[in-house]
């Protein structure tokens, strides 16, 4: 049989030696009757992007996102509208996409799936000419967003302290956009245009969200009192935010804001960004092909 070949694109943390390990524990764990691997650690951003591109011109079909959602991102962007699949091997504090396709963070069992090969196409999203596959947003999480990508020192607990710092002087603002055409307007402490159902670290901002519908969930978090903002952040990690009555969802396929004179920070899959005046939201349906765990339901 011949072997597929098969190309790592990794995020480094750390050291030649860790790096070495790495690999080593990845063919431990791979088919390598099924897969001819090879190994590619990116130097800068976008550079996994230019990598995928290089190797699909020479005809590899598979590739595996080994980092955080950032690698995921740049590695999907390069895949969408095209023959290949995607796997995810999640190193990262979030792993939204990971997460919401069944795929633990345990490298033996993601290892696993990659050997495994169950696929399914997948939608995505794209906020102006960037490409997301979990979320883009505008409010309290973009501001997070923006505050976090300042920090030095990554993982949850830094993020769970730019959460609690931020809110302490964050304000609600009033948003007017359009979804499929129509217009609303409303007061909002954040708006999550959801393709999958959480942001990462299992915190769901749209439990019902499908990948596979061809629907963003528009879901618009109303302001809430100080006193309900642990209630608030217990339901996002218990997929009961609809429960609270804060959170309204409006389901469509585009999403317009065009305010005049308007600065807006968005984040899209958990990457901030700044843009000014019009903002285009549009929904790919089936447009990246993904490497899913025992999860049946997308």
């Amino acid at each position: 049989m011949q072997k597929e070949p098969i190309a790592f694109i990794i995020n480094p943390k750390s050291g030649r030696r860790k790096r070495l390990y790495l690999i080593d524990r990845i063919r431990l764990y791979l088919d390598l009757k099924r897969y001819q691997p090879s190994f590619h650690f990116t130097e800068y951003a976008g550079h996994g992007r230019e990598i995928v591109q290089r190797l699909l011109a020479e005809g590899v079909n598979y590739f595996v996102a080994v980092g955080g959602d950032g690698t995921v991102n740049e590695v999907g962007s390069a895949l969408v509208h095209t023959h290949a699949t995607m796997g995810i091997l999640p190193t990262g504090s979030g792993n939204g996409l990971a997460r919401h396709l069944g795929i633990p963070v345990a490298l033996s069992l993601a290892v696993a799936i990659i050997n495994r090969r169950r696929t399914v196409a997948i939608d995505a999203g794209t906020l102006q000419s960037k490409w997301f596959f979990c979320t883009t947003g505008i409010g309290f999480d973009a501001q997070i967003g923006h505050k976090f990508s300042q920090k030095k020192k990554r993982g949850f607990l830094s993020y769970l302290n730019t959460v609690v710092y931020e809110y302490q002087t964050y304000r609600s603002r009033k948003y007017t956009f359009q979804i499929d055409g129509k217009e609303y307007t409303r007061r909002a402490f954040l708006i999550t245009i959801a393709n999958a159902g959480q942001y990462g670290n299992n915190a769901f901002i749209a439990p019902r969200a499908s990948i596979t519908d061809g629907l963003f969930d528009v879901c618009i978090l109303k302001p809430f009192p100080i006193f309900k903002s642990l209630i608030i952040s217990l339901s996002l990690f218990s997929k009961s935010i609809e429960r609270t009555n804060y959170l309204e969802v409006i389901r469509g396929r585009s999403v317009t804001f065009n305010e005049p004179r308007k600065k807006y920070i968005f984040h899209f899959d958990g990457e901030p960004m700044k843009f000014k005046t019009h903002i285009q939201i549009d929904l790919h349906h089936k447009a990246l092909n993904v490497m899913i765990g025992r999860k049946k339901n997308f």
